[in-house]
């Protein structure tokens, strides 16, 4: 967040899907079988072992300083603090239509997660190239009788770069999203299109389907509050993209 804002120019979604596309797998001439494999159950695990490092946190602050010198207990650094929180998230959707967010354990693995998006692809894109992009995802918070874990809520308030767009909207992974992550399974970082002809459900085929792939640190700060940072290359020239889930 407190980095400076960098700007950088469309071309290089270009040249990233130039140096990706050694690496991206030729589209099928029909439907690809999908192979891609249910996530672990790690995912509880981490909630838990989050939940247990907050707790302990807690209680060394709770505890007296009676050293005569000032004593400074160190930070947990919850987004780099261990791979497991490490996901891999896309963003897709025709270039004439709106956009959908994936979020999976692995490259490999079936969706977690899927929620349509109230943006445009286009501009998205047009966000993404002024080099920070900050989408936030707000939901009520309910009775405790009734609450359900923070990524199981159904439909959100959606917010970009401060901007109220609209509602994002929770659903089953169905077979087009099937079908993109199976194609995209040995990419685990890329910005490119796909020929919207190899799904049943494009409506125009001269339409291309885009796409933006990358790697997350999922931070988990409360059962209100979660948050995927995108992972970049040291050095590289890509836009900062992270993504709020907050109850409030």
């Amino acid at each position: 967040m407190g980095k400076q804002k960098q700007s950088i120019d469309i071309n290089t979604f270009k040249d990233i899907e130039e140096e990706d596309s050694k690496k991206s797998p030729p589209l099928p001439e029909k439907q690809t079988s999908v192979s891609l494999v249910e996530p672990s159950p790690r995912k509880n695990k981490l909630h838990k072992k989050t939940k247990t490092i907050r707790v302990i946190r807690s209680i060394i602050r709770s505890f007296p300083i009676i050293a005569p010198k000032p004593c400074k207990f160190p930070e947990i650094n919850f987004r780099s603090s261990s791979p497991s929180t490490r996901v891999t998230g896309t963003l897709y959707g025709y270039k004439k239509g709106k956009m959908s967010f994936s979020i999976q354990q692995t490259s490999k693995s079936l969706p977690t997660l899927v929620l349509d998006l109230p943006i445009q692809t286009h501009v998205l894109q047009k966000e993404m190239s002024q080099g920070m992009v900050r989408i936030a995802l707000e939901c009520e918070k309910r009775d405790e009788k009734e609450k359900k874990a923070l990524l199981e809520e159904s439909v959100w308030d959606m917010f970009c770069n401060g901007k109220k767009l609209g509602y994002a909207v929770k659903r089953e992974a169905d077979e087009m999203d099937l079908s993109i992550m199976e194609l995209l399974k040995v990419i685990t970082m890329g910005v490119g299109v796909l020929p919207s002809a190899e799904f049943n459900d494009a409506d125009d085929p001269d339409d291309e389907l885009a796409y933006t792939r990358a790697n997350f640190d999922h931070v988990v700060g409360s059962k209100d509050s979660e948050t995927l940072y995108m992972l970049c290359p040291e050095g590289s020239n890509v836009p900062e993209l992270s993504v709020f889930f907050v109850r409030i």
